[in-house]
């Protein structure tokens, strides 16, 4: 069984690199653990970006489409384009990254990486990857299509995040993203091209939470196509639990006993992240729990104006480079935070939970389905800064820590392992490959 993985970034972002950790896990999965005789899984992952704008190096089974200088060129070129094309519609420049009308994009259907493959599995393919008219030349090809969904984009007129608008469910006009929000405007004309595109495709949608497959099932562009849900991986023989002070010492932390809190992302200052909730809570803490002192460790592009107004010592790890002092963070911290308001399935409660880090997040998206109220960490409803306080405290009083550990650990192993991922998607490929050979007879 051939499979092709398609992906903007090979590591930039999140749904990147769950992207490579799924291609990883297959390339790695034995046959013999398939309930459907399959056969081995070769799995090919196709990355749109130039090698430049990676920070890892390429992983066996991987290739760029933009693979010389002049390539390279024309994917950069694409990017720009796409950024262009929005310019003149979005509010400010905090939106600018934050909605895709997929004008431009690059062709695939005569790549070899496409012609040879048995099923075609799309990642993230926005940022001039993949426009619309690439998405239906796929299509047409007749090959059976997964998608998974790593944000709301496929299903709203352009944008990554609703942040709340239900118009997708009906029909986006009047997009909060736009300059003129208008009944016409350019979110009701990529929502329009959309359905164009969906009609009579034959794409099965894969999601790593239960949050987002509803959020889908709702909307008008995919209410009446299959879904499934699969978690993302992680390679549990890295992320692991490791002894907490060699991984201080690794990160040049002092041995000074107090607690550390942990705060991780691509870019500190997304508001979608929530570090001011964050910020609000530890002051909240200082001044209900002044026994409490802990140290913020904070990993990530970027740097907060609020990290100097923080009633605690703060450590600004800044951006991790490398997986082994990203599981050196976890190791060293006694919970991860995530007040993030808006998220599929951040990778890094995934990451801290197999490195045995509970973690204190905000009841939305799918961060639920990962954290177990008081098991494995503590969850408080979105926006309350002082029930995220609350679940600091658990936290860093919890009379048995060592359990909570233990718990978020087994939680991982048993939900987000490469074997047991794997194999949901390749008991997926095989259905379908099934369903397309008797539609063939």
């Amino acid at each position: 069984m051939r499979v092709t993985l398609l992906s903007t970034y090979q590591s930039f972002g999140g749904a990147a690199v769950a992207a490579t950790r799924l291609h990883r896990a297959l390339q790695k999965y034995p046959a013999s653990l398939a309930t459907q005789p399959v056969g081995s899984v070769e799995s090919t992952m196709l990355i749109g970006t130039p090698n430049r704008l990676d920070t890892h190096k390429p992983a066996p089974g991987v290739s760029f489409l933009a693979n010389n200088f002049l390539a390279e060129q024309t994917a950069f070129g694409r990017f720009v384009a796409e950024r262009l094309a929005f310019l003149p519609y979005e509010r400010d420049p905090s939106v600018r990254f934050q909605f895709s009308p997929a004008r431009f994009g690059a062709g695939l259907t005569f790549h070899p990486a496409i012609q040879q493959t048995d099923v075609i599995h799309l990642h993230w393919i926005n940022f001039g990857f993949l426009s619309l008219n690439g998405l239906r030349a796929l299509i047409d090809l007749g090959k059976p299509i997964v998608w998974t969904l790593h944000d709301q984009w496929a299903f709203t007129g352009g944008c990554h995040y609703t942040h709340g608008c239900p118009n997708f469910q009906t029909h986006c006009h009047h997009c909060p993203y736009l300059k003129k929000p208008e009944a016409q405007d350019l979110s009701y004309q990529v929502f329009e091209k959309k359905m164009r595109l969906f009609a009579n495709s034959n794409i099965h949608f894969v999601s790593p939470s239960r949050w987002l497959a509803d959020e889908g099932r709702s909307s008008t562009l995919l209410g009446n196509f299959p879904f499934t849900v699969i978690p993302n991986t992680v390679d549990q023989t890295l992320y692991r639990p490791i002894d907490r002070s060699e991984a201080a010492h690794q990160l040049d932390l002092l041995d000074t006993g107090k607690p550390r809190l942990l705060f991780g992302s691509a870019n500190i200052t997304d508001t979608r992240k929530g570090f001011r909730y964050f910020a609000e809570a530890l002051t909240l803490l200082h001044k209900q729990h002044p026994a409490l002192t802990p140290e913020i460790l904070v990993f990530g592009k970027g740097r907060s104006y609020l990290l100097n107004e923080l009633p605690y010592p703060v450590r600004h790890l800044g951006l991790l480079t490398t997986e082994e002092d990203i599981v050196a963070a976890y190791n060293a911290a006694d919970a991860l935070v995530v007040p993030s308001l808006e998220d599929n399935l951040p990778n890094t409660v995934v990451e801290a939970m197999a490195c045995g880090t509970p973690a204190v997040g905000f009841r939305t998206g799918g961060i639920p389905e990962m954290i177990d109220h008081q098991t494995n960490g503590y969850l408080a409803d979105v926006g309350s800064a002082q029930q995220l306080a609350d679940g600091l405290a658990f936290i860093l009083t919890h009379p048995d820590a060592n359990t909570l550990r233990q718990n978020a650990r087994q939680s991982a192993e048993a939900r987000f392992s490469e074997d047991v991922v794997a194999g949901q998607h390749v008991e997926l490929y095989s259905q379908l490959l099934e369903l397309g050979a008797r539609s063939e007879e």
